[in-house]
C-alpha cells in the first residue's frame, strides 16, 4: 500500500510543478507582450516622423527646382 501512495504523492508534486511553471510562462508571455506593445507603438511614431520629414524634404525639393 506504500508505493501506490508514494506514486501518488508523486504525480501530484509533478502537477503541481508544472502548475507553478505555467503560471511563471503566463507572466513572462505577458510582460513580453506588453514590450511588443510598446515596440510596435514606438515604431508607428518613428513611421510617422518619417513620413513628415520626407514630405518636407519633398517640398524643399520642389522649392528649389527650377
Amino acid at each position: 500500500m506504500l508505493w501506490p501512495m508514494f506514486a501518488i504523492a508523486l504525480g501530484f508534486l509533478g502537477v503541481a510543478v508544472l502548475a507553478v511553471l505555467a503560471v511563471r510562462v503566463h507572466v513572462e508571455v505577458r510582460r513580453l507582450s506588453g514590450q511588443v506593445a510598446q515596440a510596435s507603438r514606438r515604431i508607428s511614431e518613428a513611421s510617422g516622423d518619417l513620413e513628415r520629414a520626407s514630405v518636407d524634404l519633398a517640398r524643399a525639393g520642389h522649392a528649389v527646382r527650377p
